[in-house]
């Protein structure tokens, strides 16, 4: 994955989400987003999913810009698959459902492939017995493993998450954290916005810390955890690990 953002600015009112921010990645599988909340990470990772407009900058995916037409976005957001926090799943719906919802609606596949698609993903993150089941029924670890399969279903060029185990307690979000992995060693390409610093640490690669909407520091992992070069990462991480 190649991505630059470039000059990057989101104004919500009465607050700057993201001021100027500009990060560049040359050839890397993952990228994690970490710092306080209200840094931006959020508001970045929409961006680069096409759910917000910038108010100015450039992003760029495999030297692709991103158009941040509507109809444009319309199309980029069918090679994104996006994991939220809150799970996001149809309640009305079982778990089944909503994985073959977008692959029928949105990518236009027929019922009989999307269920095929929807149920061998089921198995392959240990669902498959919750199938008929609806988000209701389901812990919090299995809602977003399904919101997870759901995203992957859509064979995405990247897939974002964004704080995918906030919602959680410990042994679901190792649950989550666990598919996740398994995922990275499968060579899928994500961008993880999260909280969890000894996962973030684990994984490696490129790691990039944004706080007051700006990127304070970015750099392979290891190097920001163990030698962090700005006194605002420095404190972040005094704060953050200290018990």
């Amino acid at each position: 994955m190649k991505l630059r953002v470039a000059n990057v600015t989101k104004q919500f009112p009465g607050h700057r989400a993201l001021d100027n921010v500009s990060l560049t990645l040359e050839d890397a599988a993952t990228l994690v987003l970490i710092g306080p909340s209200g840094g931006g990470k959020s508001t970045l990772l929409r961006i680069i999913g096409g759910l917000e407009y910038p108010d100015s900058g450039t992003v760029e995916i495999d030297g692709e810009a991103i158009r941040f037409t509507e109809e444009a976005l319309l199309q980029h957001r069918r090679t994104i698959g996006t994991v939220f926090q809150a799970y996001n799943l149809f309640p009305h719906l079982t778990a089944l459902q909503n994985i073959t919802l977008p692959l029928e609606k949105a990518q236009g596949r027929p019922a009989g492939e999307a269920e095929e698609t929807a149920r061998q993903l089921l198995t392959r993150f240990r669902l498959e017995n919750h199938a008929h089941k609806k988000p209701a029924e389901l812990s919090g670890g299995q809602r977003q493993r399904i919101a997870i399969a759901r995203a992957v279903a859509v064979k995405p060029r990247l897939l974002l998450f964004d704080e995918p185990t906030s919602a959680l307690d410990p042994e679901m979000t190792a649950e989550v954290l666990d598919v996740i992995e398994e995922l990275r060693e499968e060579g899928r390409r994500f961008i993880l916005v999260t909280h969890e610093m000894g996962f973030a640490r684990r994984l490696g690669g490129p790691i990039a810390l944004l706080a007051e909407g700006r990127v304070v520091e970015s750099g392979d992992a290891g190097q920001v955890f163990e030698n962090p070069a700005q006194p605002q990462t420095r404190e972040f991480f005094r704060r953050i690990l200290k018990y």
